[in-house]
């Protein structure tokens, strides 16, 4: 089975969450071939409302219970405030709307692959009857739990995931995400840094299924445009010293050099500029593209640039300030939209089978999407319930994008963020992969 990604033509416009249009949009389209999600008898999905599983007419009384297992520790840690927000106010919408379907959220921490943190994290909320399980961030930490979770009929719905080794999973139809497969992202950084007049590139790379993943799509779309990766330097989990990778990989005197890591960004980083090289030929990715303001002197990263999947958060016109309201410290919002997203659709899913049980929740969750029944377009839980309870089909459109689930848990169209950091080591949207 093969995955790749393609950029499609731009979308002139498409309704934002807040009902606002968002012009000059690129959106890139996955396809996958492989196994998973609930898919129709037939291997393409269903395209149309006759082939669409049928929603029952009328009231609901559903209690939804998720659990989280996001990052409040770890190598990850500075993505699970924006996370954890994008949960809570994505409850809070679904609370709000008084359907006849409440949700309640119990938060559990995953830690990273350093600890067992996410093991006892889930082993708790599966005594505690959810019916599914928001996380984690890190792709390393859900391949240590995603079996356990799916073998009690339970779902796991990441919000960040991106490695394209979930695609086909054996996860009975359980396993979905909101964040788009490393395909993409990497094939917009490969092409990014090739585009910015690099001929050679270096790579530093945490040795797990994201960073090596991530690493070689964009080895591949980085030599597909005529570059050549001269040096790829790998470390593990919990290393704390860099000095042998850096080494490896300025030897090579590289025009570019890309850090696809989680927080070790903030100690290679330092000394990588230390030894000599540009601040500003680095690239970063999503799993360290951060506010480091307060951890690099200033300028040190100036020019420098980096990717990120997801919509401008600044174009959805009060989601942020939403964030805000649940979380008065943020200063990233990475994934915030994704989590949101998880939460909504999980409920309107929910609705739609009029159960709780999660092997019967996912058998919707691809349908409310727009994947399969040709529905009607909605942008809110509320939209979406009024015409689930009325039998009708639906389309989300959340604040992380269309979505658009395949047949294997993932999210078909994507936007791949593009941003340069400044002169005070915060980072600023430029593009559109």
């Amino acid at each position: 089975m093969s995955v790749f990604a393609k950029a499609t033509a731009s979308r002139s416009a498409r309704a934002a969450w807040t009902g606002v249009a968002i012009a000059g949009v690129s959106a890139l389209l996955l396809t996958a071939c492989s196994t998973g999600a609930p898919a129709p008898a037939e291997s393409e999905p269903a395209t149309d409302a006759g082939d669409a599983l049928p929603i029952a007419e009328g009231e609901r009384d559903l209690a939804l219970k998720l659990g989280t297992i996001l990052p409040q520790s770890g190598a990850l840690a500075f993505l699970g405030p924006p996370e954890e927000a994008g949960v809570q106010l994505g409850a809070d919408d679904v609370n709000a709307a008084d359907s006849g379907l409440g949700v309640e959220i119990v938060f559990r921490d995953s830690g990273d692959t350093t600890t067992d943190t996410a093991t006892v994290s889930v082993t708790d909320l599966l005594s505690q009857d959810v019916s599914g399980i928001i996380g984690a961030a890190s792709s390393g930490v859900s391949k240590t739990v995603i079996d356990q979770i799916v073998a009690a009929g339970v779902i796991q719905f990441s919000p960040a995931n991106t490695s394209a080794d979930f695609t086909d999973y054996n996860d009975n139809g359980l396993y979905w995400r909101t964040a788009p497969s490393d395909v993409l992202q990497g094939e917009v950084l490969g092409n990014l840094i090739a585009e910015d007049g690099n001929a050679t590139l270096g790579l530093i790379v945490l040795n797990d299924s994201y960073g090596t993943g991530l690493a070689q799509f964009t080895k591949d779309a980085f030599e597909a445009a005529g570059g050549e990766v001269v040096a790829e330097a790998l470390f593990n989990e919990g290393d704390s010293s860099f000095d042998a990778q850096i080494s490896e990989v300025t030897a090579a005197n590289p025009d570019a050099i890309a850090l696809i890591t989680f927080d070790q960004a903030k100690i290679i980083t330092p000394a990588l500029v230390g030894s000599g090289y540009p601040g500003d030929q680095l690239y970063f990715v999503d799993g360290n593209l951060s506010d480091y303001s307060a951890d690099f002197a200033p300028g040190l990263v100036a020019g420098s640039k980096g990717t990120l999947p997801g919509l401008d958060t600044g174009t959805l016109g009060d989601f942020t300030d939403r964030l805000l309201a649940v979380d008065p410290e943020l200063t990233d919002y990475s994934y915030a939209a994704e989590s949101y997203d998880a939460v909504v659709l999980l409920a309107l899913a929910a609705y739609a089978a009029n159960s709780t049980d999660g092997a019967e929740i996912a058998k919707y969750l691809q349908q409310v999407s727009g994947g399969t029944g040709d529905g009607e377009k909605v942008t809110t839980y509320e939209e979406g319930v009024a015409l689930l309870a009325e039998g009708q089909q639906i389309d989300y459109d959340g604040p992380s994008g269309p979505i658009t689930f395949d047949e294997n848990g993932d999210p078909t169209e994507a936007t791949i963020g593009i941003f340069q950091y400044l002169d005070d080591n915060t980072y600023e949207r430029i593009g559109d992969g």
